[in-house]
């Protein structure tokens, strides 16, 4: 690792307000991977778990998302145990609506009750009076949706939240919670290899609110020829051009690349540094058929 990749922080893919309220660097830190295989129980090495969030927050990350669900309640409990107290404006963003009856396992369960049980349990972990920004993990198909919003909207006017946030949704459920509630952020899987929600992030910017794109890396792809190519031109690693794609993609744009090793954290954030020439960012733009014509940030 070069010192130079080191010293890169997340200052420099710029920043993004959160409903207006709230600035966070546009390159953030997702903590699922801190736990053990299949989400489930302690990581093998809880310190490097610790070491590589205290890491995250010297690179100027401070916008860490996590979620009940992760561990279940490890990944809460490691952020509270390595970062608490939290730096002036660091914001952890957590969400519920599964329950985690096994390693690798996910049930549903959006309903009031579990909701509000949920979310008393992130407060004690994460030893906060209030979470910064509160997402519905996904939509119970057993469950109102409208019921698990309006139930978030109470939490909210408790004190409980500040901000409020969808994950897994489609424009349907984004605009019926709408209605029901100021809604900051959306959560969906989305990287330059996979674009199922493309509307959705247009969506999102018309709309001034934050896109948070899960598996924002598209490992399973890393080894594309033009991401290889475009990554070599840059003296850079293909996940790093991915994460920068998506930081041009839209200026609401907040990828939040995990990992449980520092050095891979210190290359994640580097990528903020990288710009793409409007050329590069269509070639990859076009490897799902795309068309980038007016679309590059900078």
């Amino acid at each position: 690792m070069s010192s130079q990749v080191a010293s890169i922080t997340a200052a420099a893919a710029g920043t993004l307000t959160l409903g207006g309220e709230v600035t966070v660097n546009r390159l953030g830190f997702g903590a699922m991977r801190l736990t053990g295989p299949g989400i489930w129980g302690p990581p093998k090495d809880r310190q490097a778990a610790i070491a590589v969030l205290r890491r995250a927050v010297e690179l100027d990350v401070n916008f860490v998302d996590t979620a009940d669900s992760y561990g279940p309640a490890v990944s809460e409990e490691l952020i509270a145990e390595a970062l608490h107290p939290y730096p002036k404006g660091f914001v952890i963003a957590t969400k519920g609506g599964w329950n985690r009856p096994g390693p690798g396992q996910w049930t549903h369960d959006s309903s009031p009750k579990h909701l509000r049980e949920a979310i008393e349990g992130s407060l004690k972990r994460l030893r906060l009076d209030r979470i910064g920004l509160y997402q519905l993990h996904t939509p119970d198909p057993a469950i109102s949706f409208d019921a698990s919003v309006q139930t978030l909207a109470e939490l909210q006017a408790e004190g409980k939240i500040h901000l409020i946030g969808l994950s897994n949704v489609t424009r349907e459920h984004i605009e019926r919670a709408r209605k029901i509630a100021r809604i900051v952020s959306v959560q969906n899987r989305y990287s330059v290899f996979d674009r199922e929600w493309e509307h959705v992030v247009d969506y999102c910017e018309q709309n001034g609110m934050a896109f948070i794109p899960w598996f924002p890396l598209g490992a399973g792809a890393v080894g594309h020829d033009v991401l290889s190519r475009i990554a070599h031109a840059h003296h850079a690693k293909p996940i790093q051009i991915a994460s920068t794609w998506l930081l041009q993609r839209s200026p609401w744009m907040l990828p939040i690349p995990g990992t449980s090793s520092v050095q891979h954290l210190e290359e994640n954030i580097a990528a903020a540094a990288i710009r793409l020439s409007e050329d590069e960012f269509r070639q990859l733009d076009d490897v799902n058929g795309k068309t980038a014509a007016g679309r590059i940030r900078g």
